[in-house]
């Protein structure tokens, strides 16, 4: 989510919340080779070229030998001059015959190549058409009465927030913004963590003076720490979960960060692969540090994969495995107190399609989210144009309708349910109009 031009700060630091092209290869070589020859035996005319125009290409051996029996029906003085004539005939005819070769099995391998192309090409259209069609039928449908905000939902902020450029007036405009949605926790980014896992002090100098001030202007808001750094699960630069010193860091990060007050510790961690064994036991251990300040344990987490095991094949093809199982979501959600869906960056060109695959998501993220962990929906408050997102495709309201739409078909009485936006330094007064409108407003 936040590994992005979007999903950066302007004004600062910024963590990371958050292909392809298939070459065509053509070739075609071909030798074409006529001959003909005149002779005139006993007032016989004979011609290959004849022979030619009656369809074939090239004289054959056959047709060759012939004109040399045809000339051996001379005179005395002639036989040494019919057997060079013969024999030369021949040669002709074998490398006729040897040129015409190549080139016929040049064109029977072209048209092969083609048809495997063709093959290959309809093996992935085809399927991919399928699921976007299943996407834009998941986009229709009737939304469930009081599929709305259940006071559950969060917004990430910017480092602006605890470095010392955001004041009094910033919480007060922000105050304003929030009263009246369901916005009951603020992920406020106070990292980003150092590759070992450590978290200098100096990087959240502001955060005595935030919380107090949000606590005031916003009673029952809760200011989360919002934690991170990219892994070194793609490239040789970045955090390795497999070092347990690395672990040991994170976790007295933790404890270092709550002790300044924060309300709760959000992590997010990027690119994660689905599996992975070792961020599962860094959760067992930062929940027992949660647990015992009394705050909840939040993560980003990655989407589901749409097709089963979509995510081997994904990674396979590109090295980046993008989605979990969902079978490794459900570990993770029951190791935390809530988890936020990063449902956007699905490489979508509709918002029909988005919507749909937002809807997929949050009925497959319902299925396995414990009834005891808050499970929060993405929006996009973000407007990138890049691979992966299109800012056209990927807006609030289709969210928003995708959201209630899974609410609808799986859960629609779940109470420990919200949507989290992403993120406040990039979003327009449409992106908070769309929310208020199709969310945050209760009827």
């Amino acid at each position: 989510m936040k590994n992005r031009p979007a999903g950066q700060d302007p004004d600062g630091p910024q963590n990371t919340p958050a292909a392809q092209s298939t070459p065509d290869r053509a070739a075609a070589t071909g030798t074409r080779s006529t001959s003909g020859t005149d002779d005139s035996v006993g007032g016989r005319e004979t011609a290959d070229a004849d022979d030619s125009a009656g369809g074939q290409e090239t004289p054959g051996a056959e047709g060759a030998e012939g004109a040399a029996g045809v000339r051996g029906v001379g005179g005395a003085g002639g036989g040494a001059d019919v057997g060079h004539e013969g024999a030369g005939a021949r040669r002709a005819a074998d490398v006729a015959s040897s040129a015409a070769s190549p080139a016929r099995r040049t064109r029977r391998a072209l048209r092969w190549v083609r048809r495997i192309a063709l093959g290959l090409v309809l093996l992935l259209v085809l399927p991919l058409l399928a699921a976007e069609t299943a996407l834009r039928v998941n986009y229709s449908g009737d939304l469930a009465d009081g599929t709305y905000t259940r006071g559950q939902d969060a917004i990430w902020l910017g480092h602006a927030w605890v470095d010392g450029r955001k004041k009094d007036a910033d919480v007060t405009a922000l105050a304003r913004r929030l009263r009246g949605t369901g916005i009951r926790d603020l992920y406020v980014h106070a990292g980003p963590l150092e590759h070992d896992g450590t978290l200098p002090k100096s990087s959240y100098p502001r955060a005595g003076w935030l919380i107090p001030a949000v606590h005031r202007a916003l009673p029952g808001v809760r200011v989360q720490a919002w934690l991170g750094d990219e892994l070194a699960t793609e490239s040789p630069d970045g955090m390795r979960l497999e070092r347990a010193r690395t672990r040991v860091a994170v976790v007295t990060s933790t404890r270092e960060i709550l002790a300044a007050g924060f309300d709760g510790a959000h992590f997010d961690l990027e690119p994660l692969h689905s599996g992975d064994r070792h961020y599962l036991g860094l959760l067992d251990d930062l929940r027992a540090v949660t647990r015992a300040h009394g705050v909840p344990l939040s993560v980003a987490a990655h989407q589901i994969d749409p097709l089963p095991a979509f995510h081997s094949l994904w990674g396979t093809l590109t090295n980046h495995p993008k989605w979990w199982s969902q079978a490794y979501f459900a570990q993770v959600a029951r190791r935390v107190d809530q988890i936020a869906v990063m449902s956007y960056d699905t490489m979508q060109p509709l918002p029909s399609l988005y919507g749909g695959y937002v809807a997929q998501q949050t009925s497959l993220a319902l299925e396995v989210t414990p009834p005891t962990t808050d499970l929060l929906m993405g929006l996009p408050f973000f407007h990138d144009n890049r691979f992966g997102h299109r800012a056209a495709a990927e807006t609030v309201p289709a969210a928003v309708r995708g959201v209630r739409l899974g609410l609808t078909r799986t859960d629609a009485g779940r109470e420990r349910f919200g949507v989290a936006l992403y993120v406040d330094f990039a979003a327009t007064e449409d992106d908070w109009t769309a929310y208020r409108e199709g969310w945050a407003h209760r009827s």
